[in-house]
C-alpha cells in the first residue's frame, strides 16, 4: 500500500501534463469544424480533474521513491495514460469497443503503430491528430517529460528515468542533473520534429498531413491519416524525407544532444552503435533491392531500391510505414525485415526491439566464448569503443534475451492455440513486442488488427506494453518479491 501511495502524487502530475495534450486536437477540431471539440474538451477536463485530485490528496506525503516505486510508476503511467486516452475514441467512433480503443491508444503511446481502425481518410482530422500525437509523446516517453517537471515539485525522478530509459546501461547521464538531461533530450526531440514538419511541407504534404506524419515519424510509429499510408502520395520526394528522419529518430538522442551541444559530427563517428545501425540497414536495403530485382518483383533495380529502401528502413527502425504491400513480396524479404526490427534501432532512440547495443554485446560475448575455448587462460574484456563493459552488464543482456525469446514463443503459442494461423501469430507477436506495427499475412501492411478476436487483441496489447517497457519493468510487478516490504 505504501508503494502505491508513493506513486499517486507523481501520477497526478503526469496525468495533468497528459490532459494538456488535448489542446492540439481541440484546435484542429475547431479549424476543420469536424464536431469533435466537445468530446476532447470533456476528455481533457475529466483527465485533469482526476489527476489533480490524485495530486492534492497526496501532496503532503513525504516519501523518497525507491527503484521499485519507479518501476510501478512507469507501468501505471503507461497503462493508465492509455486508458484515459481512449475517451475521445469511445465518444466519437460509433461501435468501437473498449478493447479496440485501448489497443489503439497503447499502440500510440508505445509507438507501435498497429491499428484496428479503417477508413482513416474519413475519420475526424482531430482524431487522426490525436492518434499521431500519442506516438510523438510516447516516443521520447511521458516519463522522461515528467522527470523534467517532478523535481520542481519536490518529487525525485531518477528512478523513473532509469525505469523508462531503453538499453542495458541506464546509469549514463548527459548532464550532471537528471532534470537537465530530460530537458535537453526533449529540446533536441522538439527541434528535430520542427525541422521534420517543415521538410514534409516542402516535399508536398499539406500542413495537416505534415504534422500527423511528423509525429508518427519522430515517434517511429506508423499511424497515418490515410488508409493507403504512403501509397496515398506515391512520391519519392516525400519518401526520401521520411527515410532521413526515420534514420535520425533511430539513433540515440543522447548522441544528437552531444552533437548539437558541441556543434560537431564527431559524436556520430565515435558512437559504435550508430555506425553499426546505419551499416546494417543500408546493406539490407541494397541486398533486399537486389533480391527483389532478381526475383522479378520489380522491372528495374532502381525501382526495387526505392521500395526496398523505404520499407526496409521503416520496419528496421520499428516505424511501420509502408508504400506498398510487401506482404506480396517473396517471403525472404519481409522475414528479413521482421528480423531487423528485433535489434536494429539504437538504445536511447524512439525505436523498439532489443536495440543494436544489446546485439553487439551478445556478439562480443559469443566471441569471448570462442576465445575462451581456444585459450582457457586468456583475458578478453568486452569493449564498446574505449569503454570496457562489465560482466554484470553482459549477464543482464543474456537474461534479457532469454526472457525476450521466451515471451515471443509463449505469446505465439497462445495466439496459435486461440485459432490464429502461425505466420499471422508469430509476425503479430514480433511486430508488437518490438513496437513495429504491421506483421504478415492477416496482420500485414494492407490490413489491420481488427481481424483479431478480443482475446488475441489483448495478447497483442500486452506484447506492445511489454516491449516498450523493456520486459523486466513490466514483468517484475507480477512477482511476489516486488510487493514484499
Amino acid at each position: 500500500m505504501r508503494a502505491l501511495l508513493a506513486v499517486v502524487r507523481p501520477l497526478g502530475v503526469i496525468g495533468m501534463v497528459m490532459s494538456l495534450s488535448h489542446l492540439l486536437p481541440i484546435v484542429v477540431s475547431l479549424v476543420y469544424d469536424d464536431g469533435a471539440a466537445r468530446a476532447f474538451c470533456i476528455s481533457m477536463l475529466f483527465n485533469f480533474v482526476i489527476a489533480m485530485i490524485a495530486f492534492l490528496v497526496t501532496r503532503q506525503l513525504k516519501y523518497e521513491m525507491k527503484p521499485r516505486d519507479g518501476m510501478l510508476l512507469v507501468v501505471l503511467a503507461w497503462t493508465g495514460g492509455a486508458a484515459f486516452a481512449t475517451l475521445p475514441l469511445l465518444m466519437l467512433i460509433p461501435g468501437l469497443s473498449f478493447t479496440d480503443a485501448y489497443f489503439e491508444t497503447i499502440s500510440g503511446l508505445t509507438t507501435t503503430g498497429a491499428t484496428v481502425l479503417s477508413n482513416l481518410d474519413a475519420l475526424e482530422p482531430s482524431l487522426n491528430m490525436w492518434r499521431a500525437l500519442l506516438e510523438w509523446l510516447g516516443g521520447m516517453g511521458l516519463i522522461v517529460l515528467a522527470v523534467a517537471v517532478l523535481p520542481l515539485l519536490g518529487i525525485g525522478g531518477r528512478q523513473m528515468f532509469k525505469a523508462e530509459t531503453p538499453g542495458p546501461m541506464k546509469d549514463a547521464q548527459l548532464t550532471p542533473r537528471i532534470t537537465e538531461t530530460a530537458k535537453g533530450l526533449w529540446v533536441v526531440y522538439a527541434a528535430i520534429s520542427l525541422l521534420c514538419v517543415i521538410t514534409f511541407r516542402l516535399a508536398g504534404m499539406n500542413w495537416f498531413d505534415a504534422f500527423v506524419h511528423m509525429f508518427s515519424t519522430m515517434g517511429l510509429g506508423a499511424f497515418s491519416s490515410h488508409d493507403a499510408n504512403y501509397g496515398f502520395w506515391n512520391s519519392p520526394q516525400i519518401e526520401a524525407v521520411t527515410i532521413v528522419f526515420m534514420l535520425i529518430a533511430g539513433i540515440n538522442f543522447g548522441t544528437h544532444f552531444v552533437a548539437l551541444q558541441h556543434r560537431t559530427l564527431a559524436p556520430y563517428r565515435r558512437d559504435p552503435e550508430a555506425r553499426m545501425f546505419l551499416l546494417v540497414i543500408l546493406a539490407s536495403c541494397v541486398g533486399i533491392a537486389g533480391y527483389l530485382y532478381a526475383m522479378d518483383t520489380y522491372p528495374s533495380f532502381w525501382e526495387a531500391l526505392r521500395f526496398a529502401s523505404f520499407n526496409v528502413i521503416s520496419i528496421a527502425t520499428t516505424t511501420g510505414f509502408a508504400n506498398t504491400d510487401y506482404n506480396l513480396w517473396p517471403m525472404f524479404a519481409p522475414l528479413w525485415m521482421l528480423f531487423l526490427c528485433c535489434f536494429a534501432s539504437c538504445s536511447g532512440s524512439t525505436g523498439g526491439g532489443i536495440k543494436m547495443i544489446r546485439a553487439r554485446l551478445l556478439y562480443m560475448q559469443v566471441n569471448r566464448e570462442y576465445i575462451r575455448l581456444l585459450h582457457p587462460h586468456a583475458v578478453s574484456p568486452a569493449k564498446l569503443g574505449s569503454q570496457v563493459i562489465e560482466n554484470k552488464v553482459l549477464f543482464s543482456v543474456l537474461a534479457f534475451m532469454f526472457v525476450y525469446v521466451c515471451c515471443i514463443v509463449t505469446m505465439t503459442l497462445v495466439l496459435v492455440a486461440s485459432g490464429l494461423d502461425f505466420v499471422s501469430a508469430f509476425s503479430a507477436v514480433v511486430a508488437c513486442i518490438n513496437n513495429t506495427g504491421p506483421g504478415l499475412n492477416k496482420v500485414g501492411p494492407s490490413t489491420t488488427y481488427a481481424v483479431l478476436t478480443d482475446f488475441q487483441t489483448w495478447v497483442c496489447t500486452f506484447a506492445m506494453l511489454l516491449g516498450r517497457l523493456e520486459l523486466f519493468t513490466l514483468l517484475i510487478i507480477f512477482t511476489p518479491a516486488f510487493w514484499r516490504r
